[in-house]
């Protein structure tokens, strides 16, 4: 056996840990992000309906990045193409509540006051992007050796027929 077809034949009994571990460190990342957009709540900027829809937004991903990153350890194909689309999701939220916090400002004590200074909002950018990142690659991971998977699994069943 060549080296090529022993890495195929590996995949068959090993788990794609790879892109396992992004979509977990992914979810860390939006763990760092969560916090820090509301640990420094300025005034009651945060207490709005979009918070509370964040908020349930943030559980439902980390319970479905969980749920994927198991299926994407056993090759199956639509949690890779899931977590693709949640890591989109990460790049889109950028737009919403922190762009609206950092150019928001509200007057505490007739002082106005920025509700996320410019460095907050570098973070937690950073946050959410890495995030997205993460999982875009470990969904296009997960692709792929699905298919390297699934076409060594068919070479081998023609070869058994034939």
């Amino acid at each position: 056996m060549d080296e090529k077809q022993i890495r195929r034949d590996r995949l068959r009994y090993s788990k794609n840990k790879t892109s396992s571990g992004l979509a977990l460190l992914a979810i860390v990342l939006n763990v760092f992000y969560f916090v820090s957009i509301y640990r420094t709540d300025i005034g009651n900027y945060y207490y709005t309906w979009l918070t509370g829809v964040s908020i349930i937004f943030n559980l439902v991903f980390m319970l479905t990045v969980f749920l994927c990153s198991e299926g994407v350890k056993n090759y199956h194909i639509g949690y890779s193409v899931t977590l693709i689309v949640v890591g989109v999701i990460q790049f889109v939220r950028t737009q919403i509540i922190p762009k609206r916090a950092f150019e928001a400002v509200v007057t505490l004590a007739d002082e106005e006051t920025k509700v996320m200074s410019a460095a907050q909002h570098t973070r937690i950018i950073i946050y959410l992007t890495a995030s997205g990142a993460l999982l875009i690659i470990a969904g296009i991971i997960g692709i792929i050796k699905t298919g390297e998977l699934r076409a060594y699994e068919k070479e081998l069943g023609a070869k058994s027929i034939g």
